[in-house]
């Protein structure tokens, strides 16, 4: 996937959400090119990121839901109509393999695959949430191809974490673009990855170290005390 922009035949009410979003107002005003390799949404709730990503995943005719383009899972329909405006450039010669995950509806793709039948596919509910997660990427992430992953950390323990970024290391290796909406300090911190920083500004390219993300993350572990007296009454 090179770039991301508005469709020029289609039409929005740029007042009403969630075209007035900064970062999805920005994106149908100015595009968004995509690098190669891995790219990382990171932001506050209520930026955009994920709903950035699930209008990607569903422009590219993927499962809003979670999964590939063959899914027909659903429980209730909550998408944004952002995906009806918008338009995907492709690169030349780009594989056809793509798939989406999305953290808050795991349940029901689980289902949809325990349905499906295969060795592994039938004991998803059987296994840890971040034990699934992690099975449902060896066994679907497994060619070059476009994959997008809503909030993936939320399955995942620290250790956890660390065996997805060697895993989206891997990934890149073998051709692979990536899409990820994160909160995760760790996730973002993989070497060569494009970041870019979601909020009020609209969306931005970023270092590492420089994101918000990281320096709230810092600071907290550093001191906690130092937060947690604006949030807990004093004892007494």
């Amino acid at each position: 996937m090179r770039r991301v922009q508005h469709g020029p035949a289609t039409s929005y009410d740029g007042k009403r959400w969630p075209y007035n979003v900064p970062a999805v107002a920005q994106i149908l005003r100015e595009g968004l090119d995509l690098a190669a390799g891995v790219t990382f949404l990171v932001g506050e709730n209520g930026s955009g990121k994920s709903t950035l990503v699930e209008a990607i995943a569903t422009a590219y005719g993927l499962n809003p839901e979670g999964g590939s383009r063959n899914a027909r899972h659903s429980t209730r329909v909550s998408e944004s109509p952002l995906a009806e405006v918008l338009q995907l450039v492709k690169s030349p010669g780009a594989g056809s393999w793509s798939y989406f995950l999305r953290a808050e509806a795991m349940h029901g793709l689980y289902t949809y695959l325990e349905k499906l039948g295969g060795s592994t596919d039938s004991r998803y509910h059987e296994m840890s949430h971040g034990e699934g997660f992690l099975e449902v990427l060896r066994r679907r992430f497994d060619s070059p191809g476009f994959y997008l992953m809503d909030e993936p950390e939320s399955a995942l323990s620290f250790r956890s974490s660390l065996t997805l970024l060697a895993f989206l290391d891997e990934l890149r290796g073998r051709g692979a673009q990536v899409l990820i909406a994160t909160h995760s300090p760790v996730l973002c911190s993989l070497p060569g990855a494009q970041v870019l920083e979601v909020g009020e500004h609209g969306i931005r390219p970023a270092v590492w170290r420089e994101l918000q993300l990281v320096k709230d993350w810092r600071g907290y572990l550093e001191e906690p005390q130092r937060w947690l007296r604006h949030l807990l009454a004093e004892d007494g």
